[in-house]
């Protein structure tokens, strides 16, 4: 009986500790109006709350794009999807080298709060970063 209500709590965290959907009326004012601010023409705008954060997922002149914004609304990060082609070529090397016969299924570039750009090269059930000249920097499994 512990055993199973040990599982239960491990299994309640692990899903508060994800991203969680949440409706627009429940992000912050400061949140949304900064968000509106940034992106006045965002579409089909959706919310989650991660890790104290709020990260809006949308869609800007048909791309999609993410941005990550703190409880103040400052930005922490914005992501958009770029085609695989746009990848430097030294990621486009290295997956074809470390990562034989599996196929970027998408990417985005990645911009922090001071400006560090990063790229993301999705490929079976992980994202690979990569800095700005195309270097690993690390594997995140989905």
């Amino acid at each position: 009986m512990k055993k199973i209500a040990v599982v239960i709590a491990l299994l309640l965290f692990a899903t508060l500790s994800f991203a969680q959907k949440i409706q627009e009326k429940d992000v912050p004012n400061a949140v949304k109006l900064a968000f509106q601010k940034q992106f006045p023409t965002a579409q089909k705008v959706k919310w989650e709350k991660e890790s104290g954060n709020f990260e809006a997922e949308f869609e800007m002149d048909k791309t999609e794009t993410s941005v990550l914004l703190d409880l103040q609304g400052n930005i922490l990060e914005t992501e958009t999807e770029i085609a695989v082609n746009q990848l430097p070529k030294a990621i486009l090397d290295y997956v074809a080298t470390k990562h034989k016969g599996q196929k970027i299924k998408e990417a985005a570039k990645i911009t922090d709060a001071k400006g560090v750009l990063t790229y993301e090269a999705e490929i079976k059930g992980k994202d690979l970063i990569f800095d700005e000249k195309g270097n690993f920097l690390k594997e995140v499994k989905k």
